[in-house]
């Protein structure tokens, strides 16, 4: 393991930050020291994560090592995805970054959760009106 070369990324998507981490390999997902099956139940999202992979044809030579903290499992696999993409210019920058950008995979998406307005039960949700 000493000699082995591996290739860092850092997603992140709502409050979701992953540390990826790229090992040659056989295509190994592995979130939390759980395999990708274990951790998410649904197929988008485990669709979501290897999309990175899928485009840039790396699919089944590197292993995925993932740990990821919190958000929720949408927000988790979005932030995994990001941190693949950022792991793999690490691998060859030339070749995928068209790729990549072109997909938009490399931004960070800045859509946040809005925050709660005083006079108003939610961001924007306003109390029942009442003529009496």
């Amino acid at each position: 393991m000493a000699n082995t070369v591996q290739y860092y990324g850092t997603g992140r998507r709502k409050e979701s930050v992953a540390r990826v981490r790229l090992v040659p390999g056989t295509g190994v997902v592995t979130i939390n020291n759980r395999d990708i099956d274990d951790y998410f139940g649904l197929e988008t999202l485990k669709t979501i994560i290897r999309q990175p992979l899928e485009i840039t044809g790396a699919l089944g030579k590197f292993d995925v090592l993932v740990n990821v903290k919190g958000g929720g499992f949408t927000g988790q696999a979005g932030a995994i995805r990001h941190g693949i993409a950022r792991a793999l210019l690490e691998v060859d920058s030339e070749t995928f970054r068209a790729t990549l950008k072109a997909a938009g995979y490399l931004t960070r998406d800045p859509r946040m959760k809005e925050r709660k307005k005083y006079g108003l039960k939610a961001a924007r949700r306003a109390p029942q009106f009442s003529k009496r």
